[in-house]
């Protein structure tokens, strides 16, 4: 047994969260705790199409603010639209970046706040080299429109370079996050079911990559165990009738504690699915939760047999797999069977060929791939990572 829980930490959390129905008609009493100039921050169309962006502006207006527009952030937000908002920011000496949108909005936001002052290129000195932030930082509000990323509540933000096929995800420290973030889950039932059933599994995703890793017993692994219950049950519900306020509201709730830092406390961590998947998403654009469902599998049977109590775990807890004449992998292989069938009845990509990956991709997925030392095989290499990839075709 590890003494890991025997360890001591820090946890905080300065965001400030309004869930439910109406949590709308709080961001007028946030706004008031800001100077008068907003950035909004927001995607393509889709925030006009529902209604959400004339709401929006009506609060600012009645708070009297001057709104600065930043329009089209993507869903894989790049350096160049980086280095647009920050300069829309610092040029209009912007007192606080409201994100409307989904998680993709929300990291970009949080870029930007850090990028607007900083006086080398951003993207080098903190995604690449990864620096402490020693510049002014403006405050982020996030409305979110999608439940997944758990950027509502964390410091995290990923940002794309197509030019040199890097995908780069920072977590910044608390000064970062959200000062606060509206959660009203009827935001999130005009998404297209696909982008739906994608964050799903970037919920599932993000709490697999705490809880697969170390060997004590961890606080933190039961109330991973409890929020993937959850996530399984609404998202078969939400998958079935997408207009289930309840799941959809379930759902909504289980993302942002998939990923506040709080299960990450007492723990190692794995994030190699993620360091694919953006390797991914770095050659082919696709959606995020897609590019973790597709890798997911081959990398756990990969690393099954150097994590086999904790897979068994896995199976038992949340899977329901009767051990009972089943050998510790022949249960631990059932949970994974499982854990297919759940993806496949929600709808999820299993295959990076239906991304668009072609094989020749590969040896750069590979390369481009970080490689990180927490998970249950820590020695890994960009070969068995090529390995990995080949399996997921």
């Amino acid at each position: 047994m590890s003494s890991i829980m025997k360890g001591t930490f820090t946890y905080s959390n300065p965001t400030r969260l309004h869930f439910g129905e109406e949590a709308l008609g709080k961001l007028a009493g946030e706004l008031a705790g800001f100077g008068p100039v907003v950035l909004l921050s927001y995607g393509q169309a889709s925030i006009k199409k529902s209604g959400l962006y004339d709401k929006v502006m009506e609060i600012l207006r009645a708070a009297g603010k001057t709104v600065v527009e930043d329009p089209g952030v993507m869903p894989n937000p790049t350096v160049e639209k980086l280095r647009e908002g920050a300069r829309l920011a610092r040029e209009n000496k912007v007192d606080l970046i409201l994100a409307v949108g989904g998680g993709s909005v929300c990291d970009y936001a949080k870029g930007v706040s850090v990028a607007a002052y900083c006086e080398e290129d951003p993207w080098e000195k903190y995604y690449v080299r990864m620096e402490p932030v020693d510049n002014a930082i403006i405050p982020v509000g996030c409305v979110l429109t999608m439940a997944g990323t758990g950027s509502e509540m964390n410091g995290g933000s990923v940002i794309t370079n197509h030019a040199v096929k890097r995908k780069i995800g920072r977590v910044f420290g608390d000064a970062v996050f959200p000062r606060f973030s509206i959660l009203d889950p009827v935001l999130t039932l005009t998404l297209p079911r696909y982008q739906m059933v994608a964050g799903c599994f970037d919920v599932m995703s993000h709490i697999l990559e705490q809880y697969l890793s170390g060997t004590d017993d961890n606080t933190s692994d039961y109330i991973a165990e409890g929020l993937m219950r959850s996530l399984v049950h609404s998202s078969r519900i939400a998958a079935a009738n997408p207009q289930d306020y309840e799941a959809r509201s379930n759902i909504m709730w289980t993302a942002t504690w998939a990923l506040n830092t709080l299960i990450a406390k007492g723990k190692t961590t794995d994030w190699m699915v993620h360091m694919m998947g953006h390797s991914v998403s770095s050659y082919t654009d696709a959606t995020h939760g897609m590019t973790l469902a597709a890798v997911t599998l081959p990398y756990f049977r990969y690393i099954l047999p150097y994590g086999l109590p904790k897979f068994v775990r896995f199976a038992r807890v949340v899977w329901g797999i009767d051990p009972t004449g089943k050998s510790d992998e022949e249960v631990a292989l059932a949970g994974l069977d499982a854990m297919k069938a759940w993806m496949q009845e929600i709808g999820l990509v299993m295959s990076l060929r239906e991304l668009g990956t072609t094989e020749d991709m590969l040896d750069g997925i590979a390369e481009g791939t970080f490689l990180l030392r927490g998970g249950y095989k820590p020695d890994l290499t960009t070969a068995e990572i090529r390995q990995i990839l080949e399996a997921c075709f």
